[in-house]
């Protein structure tokens, strides 16, 4: 049986070969790991659906594939039957006509395409080709089977070919006089891809690590994707530094981990998603609509050696301070140590992101597909505040706040992050944490 790549992720379209863990020939058990796969979101093994031998490894090693893309071929156990389909095909009525082309499958031999019909590829290929606005009609096929793949669509780009839709075939001449011809419409300006940058013999080249490769095409499909605008706040945090002051040592000798401001600054987000929840949620391009979440769900972005990853705090409005703490050190040990879940990291509504741990003093932050907005905490510093007509030495931090322009509009992102600024400003000494 053919495996194919599977979905590993919400919003994920491909994934990259990392390591084959079985060779050719070699038995494999089902559920048995069969290869490591890297995802801009995490890497993860994909088990075998079977129990059998592994004949014939198709996807390479550093390969990307769309999912559904064939990966391996199996060649299944004696006695060992194809997993079942969730829906089985119904069976055909008697006298129903055959259709004049039975459908294609991977496994079916290559056939040739209609002239002028649209030829087999992945969904990935097709929405890359309306992107760079490429007929697919025009790209040569290197598969065996007749597909155009990924591969085959970024070389005729690179080629520079002209985007002209394929003309229809010409149809004999009518006895009547064929209608005047219409005015010709606009053609868009046609973009190339950028020149390659050149490297010279002092040059080091480093090539794309498979994550560092799919964070690199998720950052300009978010681009591509979303109207970004970003707000900035300052936020005077000196109350809330003296309650962290204040309760730190008996916490984390009670908890066990440290009491940093993460845990804060995530409550007074998630209040202000109770207050504003057109920002816990995303902008369903297909339908063209816009898609309110109940639950809140808050991506932490933590880095790694590799880059850049964004596990979740799954239902963060239902935990308390300490087990917000708990959580996120929980999250963050695993995501540096390579051993996050699937569940991991899926689902999050809302993102928030801590450059200032770096010393960054702001930023624009980029948004996590498909959520409506991204909050970043800045750099904590004291410096000289004016209060009424005094100046004093207060402990500051900016907030920034990327969101998605289709989604919500400037009134409702400062209102937000006025929300979220009021929150933190009221917590002082007095203040009851849970």
């Amino acid at each position: 049986m053919l495996v194919k790549m599977p979905q590993l992720g919400e919003s994920v379209v491909e994934g990259t070969i990392n390591r084959w863990l079985k060779a050719p020939g070699e038995p494999v058990a089902k559920y048995e790991p069969l290869v490591e796969v890297t995802t801009d979101k995490v890497n993860a093994e994909v088990p075998s659906p079977v129990d059998g031998v592994l004949k014939e490894i198709i996807a390479k090693d550093g390969q990307t594939l769309a999912v559904g893309e064939v990966i391996c071929e199996i060649a299944l156990a004696e006695g060992a039957g194809e997993p079942e389909p969730a829906e089985p095909p119904p069976a055909p009525q008697a006298g129903a006509e055959r259709p004049a082309q039975p459908a294609l499958r991977d496994d079916a031999p290559a056939q040739a395409a209609l002239p002028g019909a649209m030829p087999r590829t992945s969904p990935l290929v097709r929405r890359l080709a309306k992107e760079a606005g490429v007929d697919l009609r025009e790209v040569s096929a290197s598969a065996k089977d007749g597909r155009v793949t990924r591969e085959d669509l970024e070389a005729y780009i690179r080629a520079g070919a002209t985007r002209t839709a394929t003309p229809p075939a010409p149809v004999a001449a009518a006895a009547v006089s064929p209608p005047p011809p219409a005015p010709p419409r606009p053609r868009p300006a046609e973009t190339r891809p950028a020149p390659a940058a050149a490297a010279s013999a002092e040059d080091t080249v480093l090539e794309l690590t498979p994550m560092r490769r799919a964070i690199a095409e998720h950052m300009v499909r978010t681009k591509a994707t979303s109207p970004h605008a970003t707000a900035w706040f300052e936020v005077d945090i000196s109350g809330l530094a003296r309650l962290r002051a204040k309760l730190r040592p008996d916490f984390e000798r009670r908890e066990g981990v440290p009491l940093t401001f993460l845990p804060f600054v995530i409550q007074a987000a998630v209040s202000g998603l109770k207050r504003f929840p057109i920002l816990n949620s995303s902008f369903d391009q297909e339908h063209q609509r816009i898609i309110l979440h109940r639950a809140i769900h808050i991506g932490v972005a933590v880095a790694i050696p590799d880059g850049l990853i964004v596990p979740v705090v799954h239902h963060a409005d239902g935990l308390s301070l300490s087990g917000l703490a708990r959580r996120l050190q929980d999250l963050i040990e695993r995501a540096r140590s390579g051993k996050l879940t699937l569940d991991d990291i899926q689902g999050g509504t809302f993102t928030v992101n801590n450059p200032g741990s770096y010393g960054s003093m702001l930023s624009t932050p980029l948004i996590n597909q498909p959520q409506a907005a991204i909050l970043s905490m800045e750099k904590i510093t004291k410096r000289p505040v004016v209060i009424g007509d005094a100046i004093a030495i207060r402990a500051m931090m900016n907030l920034s706040m990327s969101f998605d322009h289709r989604v919500l509009d400037g009134a409702v992102a400062n209102q937000y992050l006025s929300h979220v600024k009021e929150a933190l400003e009221g917590l002082d000494l007095d203040t009851s944490v849970n």
